[in-house]
Formats: structure tokens, C-alpha cells, sequence
């Protein structure tokens, strides 16, 4: 789904989220942890957004989430923010299992 997302794990990079980006190029991404709801408040561009259990088992998916818009899920974890028709691309759906590694570029 993503090869090189960021990970907003303080509360800084929370509350920054994607907000200072034009757009997300394919591979790209934004993991939020932890996190159960998202919205596209003042986002220049719509996103995938994949929730995430503490097994990283996706829990619900809201693809192509436009601007001015919220979304959330009581069971989520933490959340992917992915370019927009991410998950159609790569035929992701609830229940998939995701796997995360980290690595030196």
C-alpha cells in the first residue's frame, strides 16, 4: 500500500497530519498512532484513509475521503492516511492483515 509513509507519533505530528502537503505521491502515506478519527479540514486534496486495530488488521477503510470531512472508528487503533485510490489499486480490504517496517533511507 505504502512504501514510504511517515509515522505521526507525537502529538506535534498529530496535529500536523498531512496538512502542509500539496498532494501524496503514489507509495506515500501518513501512519498515525495512536488515532481513531481523522478529518480533512483545510487538506488541499483527498485521501484514503485505512483503520487499524493494535494487530494492524484493518478494522474499516473510507477511500477517497474529500475535504471538509470527518471520519472515525471506536476500534481503531491507529489510522493510514494514503493517497486516494489506494486501496482500489491495490484491492485492500477490510480484514487485511498489514505489516510495517521500518528502514534506513
Amino acid at each position: 500500500m505504502a512504501d514510504r509513509a511517515d509515522i505521526a507519533d507525537t502529538s506535534e505530528k498529530r496535529r500536523q497530519g498531512l496538512l502542509k502537503h500539496t498532494g501524496l505521491e503514489l507509495g506515500e502515506g501518513l501512519w498515525i498512532v495512536p488515532c481513531e478519527a481523522v478529518h480533512t479540514f483545510f487538506m488541499k486534496f483527498a485521501i484514503d484513509v485505512v483503520f487499524l486495530n493494535k494487530k494492524r488488521q484493518i478494522v474499516k477503510i473510507r477511500e477517497n475521503m474529500g475535504l471538509w470531512r470527518m471520519s472515525g472508528s471506536f476500534s481503531a487503533h491507529s489510522v493510514l492516511e494514503l493517497r486516494a485510490g489506494s486501496c482500489a489499486r491495490t484491492g485492500t480490504v477490510k480484514g487485511d492483515q498489514l505489516e510495517f517496517e521500518k528502514y534506513d533511507a
